[in-house]
């Protein structure tokens, strides 16, 4: 007779995350937001948005709650979508639904010519736990920096944009939809994202996926074993390869994955194993280089077993990391600061302390910003059930008010602001101007 099982896991040391939090908060602390050396608009211009935004209060914190209360799935946001278009049309803005492809995709536009400045909206929930990565405060924040804007896009000159980007977790809406055209004619793209702390410029990786399928020879395991070639330890020896490789990737870089096919009885030689993998890295160079490594990892271990290999790239749109602008965001610092709020600059918060977004793929296309704003205490992690109340919660009510001001008066500077405008797009350039992302993926 066997023993008993022991079925509960061993608990993590939390050590590290307790150091790392109180360091953290020491550095914040003490940390300065980062300045700017532009005006942005003038004043008479930024009252007429800031009054224009606290008209709108009420409205988006209640779209804000309905959309938590009602989450939808990336590429199903038909409710959500549906209700950003109603708000709009009280205040008379067409919002076009459906474009580049994607049925919940949005556009509205203010102003008829010069400079194009698009806020961008993400409605988009995670399956099971709702709004935890707070796309409900993202898409209201958007709503309500737009139609700020929008007030006075007349005597600021230019034109202002909401696009509603479906899909970020793990669809890529925004690459489906730069690739349909719908960027084309946009020079600058603005949108925050809810967090743990106030940040004007926080990294997000890029990110791959790499399906390795292995194609073996079925046999029967006891009586013709050597008449076999197992598929499922040609995909054992490929995760084995991938572990050894994490030593030697550069900080910040990750790897993860998992079995999603092993074979079905034991009796039976598998002819099928395969593994999905998430790579991850902070720089377009890296990010290749790892996808180097693990297709190279994947045909050698193919080779051992004597079996075949299929290496499956990107079922969604891979995403790049994030390239910063820091004349851009530093408007957005100083349009924050008034609401009591003051943004880390890089590298306060921890930069592993992150993820990935389709926002990444349009900052090398056009000069982007993608700033954090504070809706949970420091130790909740996004996607996760605390942060989602914390979306819906009084504080994320807050988040909404303060961010669709910031949105507003920086897509404002942008437009009224020509040296501002020139500083943006002078950095953008000496960064290294724009990528061609589908080619950079080829």
């Amino acid at each position: 007779m066997t023993g008993a099982t022991h079925a509960t896991p061993e608990p993590p040391d939390d050590s590290f995350l307790r150091a790392l939090t109180a360091a953290t908060a020491d550095a914040v602390a003490r940390a300065e937001p980062p300045g700017t050396d532009h005006a942005g608009a003038p004043a008479e211009l930024r009252e007429q948005v800031t009054a224009a935004v606290a008209g709108h209060g009420a409205e988006l914190v209640a779209l804000s709650r309905d959309l938590h209360a009602n989450p939808e799935v990336g590429f199903a946001e038909h409710r959500s979508v549906q209700e950003v278009a109603a708000l709009l049309r009280r205040h008379g803005h067409h919002a076009r639904i459906g474009l580049g492809g994607l049925d919940t995709a949005l556009m509205a536009s203010a102003g008829t010519s010069g400079p194009h400045i698009a806020v961008l909206a993400e409605y988009d929930a995670l399956p099971g736990i709702g709004h935890a990565c707070g796309h409900n405060i993202i898409c209201t924040t958007a709503v309500g920096g737009f139609l700020g804007a929008a007030s006075a896009v007349t005597a600021a000159g230019g034109r202002v944009s909401l696009i509603g980007t479906p899909a970020e977790e793990g669809g890529g809406g925004k690459e489906t939809l730069a690739r349909a055209g719908v960027f084309d004619d946009v020079d600058a793209v603005v949108m925050l994202h809810p967090f743990s702390h106030d940040i004007a410029m926080h990294p997000f990786l890029g990110r791959r996926q790499l399906e390795m399928v292995f194609h073996g020879v079925g046999a029967h395991a006891a009586a013709q074993p050597f008449m076999g070639r197992n598929a499922l330890d040609a995909a054992v020896t490929a995760y084995q390869g991938v572990a050894a490789l994490r030593q030697h990737l550069p900080p910040g870089d990750r790897v993860h994955g998992v079995f999603t096919d092993g074979g079905a009885r034991p009796n039976v030689v598998p002819e099928r194993a395969a593994l999905l993998f998430y790579l991850r890295s902070m720089r377009p160079e890296t990010l290749r280089d790892l996808a180097d490594r693990l297709a190279a990892i994947a045909r050698g271990a193919a080779e051992v077993t004597g079996c075949g290999v299929e290496l499956v790239w990107d079922a969604q749109p891979p995403y790049l990391p994030i390239r910063f602008n820091q004349a851009l965001a530093g408007r957005w610092a100083a349009n924050q600061e008034p609401c009591g709020r003051k943004p880390l600059p890089p590298g306060i918060v921890p930069d592993f302390l992150t993820g990935s977004t389709d926002l990444g793929n349009l900052s090398y296309r056009m000069p982007a910003i993608h700033p954090m704003i504070a809706v949970s205490e420091p130790t909740v992690a996004l996607h996760t059930k605390e942060f989602a109340i914390a979306a819906g919660s009084g504080s994320g009510d807050e988040a909404v008010l303060d961010g669709a001001l910031g949105l507003a008066l920086t897509a404002l500077d942008y437009l009224a602001d020509d040296g501002l405008r020139e500083a943006v797009h002078r950095e953008f350039a000496e960064a290294g101007g724009p990528l061609d992302v589908p080619e950079f993926f080829a």
